[in-house]
């Protein structure tokens, strides 16, 4: 039985890697490539129980959006959303050109967030050399894409020029 309450969702650091490792293994989903340092990666968190966790991985003007998993027990009450929501944003304030992620299961809920299907070859050559394309992930997987400055970065801008004000 799990809690409750809402998750707060935050910054993942260094000391998460092993209960990020756990859930990520869980979830069926590789750990080929997962930084130690867990930078770009925002974890969620019930209690001392870690229950969802997503991550950027930049490459350059572009980055991989990897590493999405809830816990079994918290699905279909919007925290994935939450997560991808949160990564999309950092995203954006790192002024990343476009995402990409690969994905055995869930090509169907990424086009919510304006992702959409491509091919392998249409991946910068750098992307197509993490650890998720070089194998983590099979060839079978789901190949998808965002461009993320467009709407996310003059967001960004507008906020910055109004801060600035």
């Amino acid at each position: 039985m799990h809690s409750t309450s809402v998750p707060t969702i935050r910054a993942a650091v260094p000391g998460d890697h092993a209960r990020v490792a756990t859930l990520l293994t869980a979830n069926a989903l590789p750990l080929d490539g997962l930084p130690a340092s867990l930078d770009g990666f925002v974890v969620a968190e019930d209690g001392d129980a870690l229950v969802g966790v997503a991550g950027l991985e930049p490459c350059g003007d572009d980055a991989l959006l990897r590493s999405v998993a809830v816990d079994v027990s918290r699905r279909g009450h919007g925290l994935g959303h939450a997560l991808v929501t949160r990564v999309l944003a950092e995203a954006a304030h790192r002024r990343i050109d476009t995402l990409y992620l690969l994905t055995t299961t869930a090509e169907r809920w990424f086009p919510s967030f304006g992702f959409t299907t491509i091919t392998r070859a249409d991946v910068p050559d750098a992307l197509r050399a993490t650890a998720e394309f070089r194998g983590a992930c099979p060839a079978s997987a789901t190949v998808m894409m965002r461009r993320a400055r467009r709407d996310g970065a003059a967001a960004h801008d507008a906020a910055a020029r109004r801060v600035g004000e």
